[in-house]
């Protein structure tokens, strides 16, 4: 890769991630860290607004932008195929959204392009969750965004019924099934739920603020931890 592509590329993965280490970009690049950290520097120096350090991570300043981008012909079919997979398997509303997108991309590729994407020899069935499921996804979906506490009903795979109040953070495709991860506040840790088994559910007015211990960070570092050899797994 020439050095000005790979400062291209650098500039790029640091925009789209709220913070980038320089292990992170030199994996991707296939460079050193050293080479990374000569790279940021001669960005910074020329003007482009990063913040951050070695060690620790970089940020690209609000406000930046680049020119508007032609996708390659690549990645129109990865777009294409990307969209195609997920939505029979994402709520109704999402899935709209995606539909939108992509007729906007596609409608500005040169025609060959184009007609490469549209053309492309990758399909996806059209099953996925009831209409209920996705009803009920879409409104986790949201009020994970929004931070609003919910108040669910749940029989699990025991048939117990249980009554809960969950700080929903994270909605979860298995290939099969989707599962809320939460932070339950009735047993005071993380739990995982398939939407499919969740009976009725009731998003509460109050908001959560995220609190150590108790965030998405947390239940995956805790969930890394179990895997790890040694660890312990959590029988949530």
């Amino acid at each position: 890769m020439r050095r000005a592509d790979r400062l291209f590329q650098i500039v790029q993965l640091i925009r789209g991630r709220r913070l980038t280490t320089a292990a992170f970009l030199a994996h991707r690049l296939e460079v050193s860290e050293r080479t990374v950290y000569r790279d940021v520097a001669d960005l910074m120096a020329q003007g482009v607004p990063i913040e951050g350090e070695a060690g620790v991570g970089y940020r690209m300043n609000a406000g930046f932008d680049l020119p508007p981008l032609m996708f390659t012909r690549q990645e129109a079919q990865a777009l294409v195929a990307s969209v195609r997979i997920a939505q029979p398997r994402l709520d109704a509303a999402l899935a709209q959204q995606a539909d939108g997108a992509l007729s906007k991309i596609l409608a500005v590729l040169p025609a060959g392009a184009r007609a490469a994407a549209e053309s492309l020899a990758v399909y996806a069935p059209p099953v996925g969750p009831d209409e209920a499921t996705r009803a009920r996804l879409e409104t986790l979906r949201v009020a994970a965004e929004a931070r609003h506490a919910v108040r669910l009903v749940y029989l699990d795979l025991k048939a117990q019924r249980s009554e809960r109040t969950v700080r929903p953070l994270g909605c979860f495709y298995w290939g099969a099934v989707w599962t809320l991860a939460a932070w339950c506040e009735s047993r005071a840790a993380f739990r995982s739920f398939r939407i499919d088994r969740i009976e009725r559910l009731q998003v509460q007015e109050t908001r959560f603020r995220d609190e150590p211990g108790k965030t998405l960070p947390d239940l995956l570092r805790q969930v890394e931890s179990a895997r790890a050899p040694g660890g312990r797994g959590d029988d949530a």
